[in-house]
């Protein structure tokens, strides 16, 4: 599609003619000798005198070339430009932080799996599905918070989620500590989403036991993200009924996703059941995309200037080429003039 940036500016293309109409002509006067006998004089020295006022005439030549080129010079003044078809940029409208608990319970091996029967610890099962829940969420960012006897950030935001999953394999047991700190957590997630421009932040807690070693209470932090618009949802994989810290608090997992807003889940034994957990976390999350539309526009306005400038340049080089020719037979003419 065609358009002019700037239409108005063919308002302008009537003003040659309101000033030819309107302005007198540009007249000047020059000193001058009264002689007499003048008209005799030039004809006995065979010139021609020249008449005292004298009007430039416009020949053919000019009368076309010039209205043209300012019509050019408006069009390109009036900045045509070609409107191409749209584009839609899809931009990630959630960010996503996965919080993984790597304390010394996670080595547990209580998962089994289903189709070949082998036991698995807790983080081998956690780490699989994982992978399956990053590959389906293309449309967000993602990253990765680990946790143990402190929080670490394991992988930032991102739409590179082949990175995430590499940092995800690299993940092991213990390399943040045997104990587990719940509410810290949750604090460095707030503080790494804090200048997210997402629409939606959410968090996927997932541990094994209770809080032993923040500096912050859980539920504190998880207030605290609530004011900054995280939605924590909780899902614990540990047995309730054992005692110390490979408890897994479901009480306070629930508390801490109804406060922000989120839902608490539980798995244990089996992989299948930790994957329908992050199934219906998908399901409830569905891939956000916020999609920007805008039309690339190519200008053209150097079109119509280039045109002019050649047109001009031409009307010169043939206005030069007439006169050289037309001076022989003046200087033939003149010659004549003073043989007789």
């Amino acid at each position: 599609m065609w358009k002019f940036d700037f239409p108005w500016m063919f308002l302008l293309l009537p003003i040659p003619l309101i000033v030819w109409w309107s302005v007198p002509a540009w007249r000047t006067t020059t000193s001058a000798i009264r002689m007499p006998f003048f008209h005799e004089m030039a004809q006995a020295a065979g010139e021609e005198p020249a008449p005292g006022g004298v009007r430039l005439r416009r020949n053919i030549l000019q009368r076309l070339t010039m209205p043209l080129l300012w019509v050019l010079l408006v069009t390109a003044a009036a900045k045509p430009v070609f409107v191409e078809p749209p584009v839609t940029h899809d931009e990630p409208a959630r960010d996503l932080m996965l919080a993984i608990d790597l304390s010394e319970s996670m080595s547990t091996r209580d998962f089994v799996n289903a189709v070949t029967g082998e036991r698995m610890d807790r983080l081998t099962a956690v780490k699989s599905v994982v992978r399956d829940f990053v590959a389906k969420r293309k449309g967000d960012r993602i990253g990765v918070v680990v946790f143990g006897e402190a929080a670490y950030p394991q992988a930032p935001l991102t739409l590179d989620h082949d990175s995430v999953l590499l940092l995800l394999n690299q993940m092991q047991i213990g390399m943040a500590g045997p104990r587990t700190a719940i509410g810290d957590a949750i604090g460095l997630t707030v503080k790494l989403m804090d200048k997210s421009q997402a629409q939606e932040k959410m968090l996927i807690l997932l541990t094994d036991g209770n809080d032993t070693s923040s500096a912050i209470p859980p539920e504190r932090a998880a207030d605290i993200a609530k004011n900054h618009k995280l939605v924590i949802h909780t899902i614990g994989i540990g047995d309730p009924s054992a005692t110390g810290e490979d408890k897994v608090d479901l009480d306070a997992l629930k508390r801490i996703a109804d406060i922000t807003g989120g839902q608490s889940f539980h798995a244990l034994g089996n992989p299948q059941e930790l994957a329908d957990v992050y199934t219906t976390l998908d399901r409830m999350t569905p891939e956000k995309v916020k999609r920007e539309t805008y039309r690339p526009q190519r200008d053209f306005f150097w079109i119509p200037l280039a045109v002019a400038l050649l047109l001009l340049t031409l009307y010169h080089c043939l206005a030069l080429l007439l006169a050289v020719l037309r001076a022989p037979r003046h200087e033939q003419v003149k010659g004549a003039a003073h043989g007789n």
